[in-house]
């Protein structure tokens, strides 16, 4: 027979739901919920302005190693990020500026929108322009603005 130890110190018992605290809402004043939207709205610039940047460092690299037709391809495939993220983050600070506040279904529904727009716009140019397209070139449009927050990363200027 093996011996249990058992513990010197009553045991206590699991928290339920019932006997856990409630948390209370936190209460934002105007002129907190303005600063906020404010800091939102220069970081979300910020970011598309990053994105852009890289675009055009992707786009002349790419054309500088591979010609015009490895320019327009990695142009394409920036533009298949940045173009709908801008028309998301326009939407964004729209919202920000009129007060209104966000709710996850509405940040989902945008996030599917660039997400189905970005594959439309792939899908399109590989059907429309399969005959010149340089797909390592697009890749490296697509991932270059992918990664635009690096760059702010690197900055420092991260929001």
């Amino acid at each position: 027979m093996q011996r249990v130890n058992k513990p010197s110190q009553p045991v206590m018992p699991m928290q339920t739901v019932e006997n856990q605290t409630e948390t209370k809402a936190i209460v934002l004043t105007p002129e907190q919920r303005q600063r906020l939207a404010r800091r939102s709205s220069i970081g979300i610039v910020q970011i598309l302005g990053a994105q852009a940047l890289l675009a055009l460092v992707v786009t002349l690299l790419s054309w500088w190693l591979g010609g015009s037709y490895a320019a327009a391809s990695a142009l394409i495939g920036a533009g298949a990020y940045f173009i709908p993220n801008a028309i998301f983050a326009v939407r964004l600070l729209l919202g920000l500026m009129g007060g209104a506040s966000a709710s996850p279904t509405s940040f989902f529904w945008g996030e599917a929108f660039k997400l189905g727009t970005a594959i439309a716009i792939l899908g399109l140019s590989a059907w429309q322009f399969q005959t010149w397209l340089v797909w390592p070139a697009l890749l490296f449009g697509l991932i270059g603005v992918l990664k635009g927050y690096v760059v702010l990363l690197a900055l420092g200027r991260l929001p």
